[in-house]
């Protein structure tokens, strides 16, 4: 190890707190120290090349590198290096992606409320969702129904929409006026069930908790359209046509957070496109500059801002950098980069198709127990029974210790507990994702190796 990387690691130690981290055992371990990107690659600071099979955080969707994107970036600041969206202003920038979106998502939304992230996203979600139904007379439909295991981002409205017990439990979550139901995870909670009846069962679910907390108190269901840092959970195919009925029968509002799903993870410019649902209101952030300056907003129907618009006085919330405009800049040039090197096509028709053949044999790996992928997310199960579906004890902490093989491997897979999981960015090619895989067999050669030493 070199002298640079252990004073950057004792730095770090002493003067960084992490997000989502045991800082004890990350000051023991100490921290991988990420120094350059490039396509699909990272180099830690020992000279290790990675693949980045999560694109960063879901989000690097046209890989490191990208010179237009950091070249949009300096022109903007160049400028207008800041200037905000409150009283009555406004910049170019804000104006034309706002534009641009609408103009990319299902016909219905055609308006835009920019934060910083999808976090800021989904707290714009719960204040815009009952001040709407506040404004048509209906004060008390203030409950959102979320899902079991969801992941809506860590702020106090972003964990609390979310379903993740062990964040409620760091904060005394979730907030009132919201509740969860179950998740339509087939493999871990479908038992002998076939998966479309499965997935009709668990929608209804929603219709359950409609009626018990009565529709006159409820606001809002809230879901992604493939649930990704609970596990890459991947709905059956009846589920999203039954929910989009029961928001329809019940008459609230479907949210479709896209934080992840958004601007090509599924071939699709939003994943509500894919599923063939309609939101009332789209959540997005993460691959909407590709990650590479932080920007996040919500589309929001015609209806709803509609009634915004014409019925409310001042909508009393906001965020400093909300459509900042290098952030913006930086927006259009990747939405303009992915149209020119439709890559959306390429999604779908090669990539997407090639992955899938490749990641779902891996499932015949002796401690797979499922392989699954929609688009360019995809997970494995680590079972220790391939026919009962069990877990490794839970001292062994299979996944981390898969994840951390992976990595010497040189191949960013993520652990979801013992859920393996991957979102490559969408610019991989054939070679690169038989790369990935082959990474990913030695792996669990490897991990299949260390747990029966355990």
């Amino acid at each position: 190890m070199n002298k640079e990387l252990k004073n950057w690691q004792k730095l770090d130690s002493e003067h960084h707190l992490h997000p989502f981290t045991d800082h004890g055992e990350l000051a023991e371990k100490g921290t991988r120290v990420i120094t350059k990107g490039d396509g699909v690659y990272i180099w830690d600071a020992q000279g290790n090349q990675i693949l980045d099979g999560m694109s960063g955080l879901w989000n690097v969707n046209l890989g490191y590198g990208r010179d237009e994107l950091s070249k949009a970036a300096y022109e903007q600041m160049q400028e207008l290096p800041y200037y905000n969206n409150f009283f009555q202003c406004t910049h170019p920038p804000a104006i034309e992606l706002s534009r641009v979106i609408g103009e990319l998502a299902p016909d219905h939304l055609n308006h835009v409320f920019f934060t910083g992230s999808g976090s800021e996203s989904n707290d714009t979600v719960l204040r815009m969702v009952r001040y709407y139904w506040s404004l048509l007379g209906h004060p008390n439909k203030q409950i959102i129904l979320g899902r079991n295991n969801a992941y809506h981002g860590s702020t106090v409205a972003g964990a609390s929409l979310g379903g993740m017990t062990g964040m409620h439990q760091q904060g005394g979550l979730p907030i009132p006026g919201i509740d969860h139901i179950q998740q339509p995870y087939w493999y871990g909670e479908g038992g002998d069930l076939d998966p479309d009846e499965f997935g009709v069962n668990v929608a209804r679910d929603l219709e359950r908790a409609i009626e018990e907390h009565g529709v006159e108190n409820v606001a809002a269901f809230i879901a992604e359209p493939i649930q990704g840092a609970g596990g890459v959970i991947i709905p059956p195919d009846s589920y999203w046509p039954e929910v989009q009925k029961i928001c329809d029968r019940y008459g609230i509002l479907l949210i479709a957070d896209e934080v992840i799903t958004g601007f090509g993870r599924l071939g699709e410019w939003f994943g509500s496109t894919f599923y063939k649902i309609k939101p009332d209101m789209i959540p997005f952030a993460k691959g909407v500059t590709s990650g590479y300056l932080p920007l996040g907003g919500v589309l929001v129907s015609d209806r709803v801002a509609g009634t915004i618009i014409e019925e409310g006085g001042e909508f009393a919330h906001g965020f400093t950098y909300s459509g900042h405009p290098a952030a913006c800049a930086v927006a259009l040039k990747n939405i303009e980069l992915i149209k020119k090197e439709n890559i959306l096509d390429s999604v779908k028709h090669s990539i997407a198709p090639y992955l899938r053949d490749k990641w779902l044999s891996l499932g015949d790996h002796p401690i797979v127990g499922e392989a699954r992928i929609k688009g360019l997310m995809g997970a494995i199960e680590l079972t220790n029974d391939k026919v009962k579906r069990s877990r490794f004890p839970s001292d062994f902490n299979t996944g981390s210790l898969c994840r951390d093989i992976s990595i010497k491997n040189g191949l960013v897979m993520r652990a979801v507990g013992d859920s393996m999981i991957i979102a490559p960015p969408l610019i991989i090619n054939h070679e690169e994702i038989d790369e990935l895989v082959d990474k990913a067999r030695t792996t669990l050669d490897e991990t299949q190796e260390a747990v029966q030493k355990l």
